[in-house]
This record gives structure tokens, C-alpha cells and sequence, in this order.
């Protein structure tokens, strides 16, 4: 049987994905705003939470399942290439290969700290989303939507951090990190929530998808069930 694919959810898929890789490059970077440090993936990845959102809400839960497997699998693609590119020989004229080694060497650890975040982080995001959704009988999506992301980016900065910096950053530092990193991303869900509110709204209405999930597998593996 044939299947169609919604743009709408094409596009969100696309950006997500994208979000997620450069989020990743990002997090190699240590920014100070003030008395606030942070990572500098914290001005796109955020962004990847409310798209899960809006993918868990309008199109249920086993079609996130499916975007965020591929946003891990496109992660990882792009972590493996930017290795390679550190490996291969760099041209004679060419002196940035330190610059870029030091940028880009730290990756991998990075890496896997961010992808097994983004695993748990996503998923549980996901779920709580989707369980709210049929308990509230669809109602309430701005404390559906506040609930999700906190869960899920409150483990995803409790795994992330001891894994990318423990033995780099200091422990009192890290634990800092850890709550910084998860209050002002689930603040900024806030503050562009009124936005992702009128996007879930115009894309129900243009796809006509509204996804319960009822008597559904919430098992992650269970990719194929679209």
C-alpha cells in the first residue's frame, strides 16, 4: 500500500535533523553571558524539543519515534565525515588543520554524550507529550508542551554534561552546567511558545492530522510502525 508523506511533517523532519547537527557542532563551544555559562549549541538545539513537540502533537507519537531515529542516524553520519575529514592529509598552502583538528578532534566525545542525551532526552519528551495529550483529551497543550520539554531536557543535561565534561570541567561547575543548561532551554520553550502554538494550530489545519495514541507500542525500536 502506497504512503503518502506530508510536507508539512517532510519539512519539520528536515529541520530537525538539521537542528540537531549543528547543535552538536556547537556544543564544543563554552559561552559566558554574564554570570551564565552555558554551551553554544544552546541557541539551536532547543529548537529540536519544540519540533518534537510539534511532531508528537500533530502526528502522534510512533512518527516522532521515526524523526528522531533518523536525526540520531543523520548525527551520526555527519560526526563520522567530519572525522574522516580530520584524517585525511591537508593540503601543503593550507595552515588552518590544527585549528580545525582542536575544533572538531573533540566530536566524538561530544558526540556520544549528545547522542545518547538525545536518545532519552527525545524519546522521553515524546512519550510524556503523547500521554498528556490522550489524559487531557487533547486539551491544555501549553502544559503538555512545558512538561514534556522540562522532562526531556532535564535528562538530556544529566546525561550530556558528566559524559561530554566530567574530568574537563569542574564537578561544582558541572552540576551547574547541568541546571543552567536545563532551565534556559525549558525557558526557551516559554518564550517562544506562543509561535509554536500557532504553527501546531496552522499545520492541524493545512494536514488535517490530529494523532491520538491510543493502544499504541511506545517501544523505541519499534521503528517501522508509522
Amino acid at each position: 500500500m502506497r504512503k503518502n508523506v506530508s510536507i508539512p511533517f517532510m519539512a519539520l523532519g528536515i529541520l530537525f535533523c538539521v537542528c540537531l547537527i549543528i547543535s552538536n557542532i556547537l556544543e564544543v563551544k563554552m559561552i559566558e553571558i554574564g554570570s551564565i555559562t552555558a554551551t553554544a549549541g544552546l541557541i539551536v538545539f532547543p529548537i529540536s524539543y519544540i519540533i518534537n513537540d510539534c511532531i508528537a502533537e500533530v502526528w502522534g507519537y510512533k512518527k516522532a519515534r521515526l524523526i528522531i531515529w533518523a536525526g540520531f542516524a543523520m548525527n551520526f553520519l555527519a560526526v563520522a565525515f567530519i572525522q574522516i575529514a580530520i584524517l585525511l592529509p591537508a593540503a601543503g598552502f593550507w595552515n588552518g588543520q590544527e585549528s580545525f583538528a582542536s575544533v572538531f578532534s573533540a566530536t566524538p566525545r561530544i558526540a556520544v554524550a549528545s547522542l545518547l542525551a538525545f536518545l532519552a532526552g527525545s524519546f522521553l519528551n515524546a512519550y510524556v507529550m503523547s500521554r498528556m495529550k490522550v489524559a487531557s483529551n487533547g486539551k491544555r497543550f501549553s502544559l503538555r508542551a512545558m512538561v514534556s520539554t522540562l522532562v526531556g531536557e532535564s535528562a538530556d543535561s544529566l546525561i550530556f554534561f558528566p559524559i561530554a565534561f566530567g574530568g574537563i570541567v569542574p564537578f561544582e561547575d558541572l552540576c551547574k552546567l547541568i541546571i543552567t543548561q536545563a532551565i534556559l532551554k525549558s525557558g526557551y520553550e516559554a518564550l517562544i511558545l506562543p509561535v509554536t502554538i500557532q504553527v501546531v494550530k496552522y499545520i492541524k489545519k493545512i494536514d488535517g492530522s490530529d494523532v491520538y495514541d491510543k493502544d499504541i507500542s511506545y517501544n523505541i525500536l519499534k521503528i517501522k510502525e508509522v
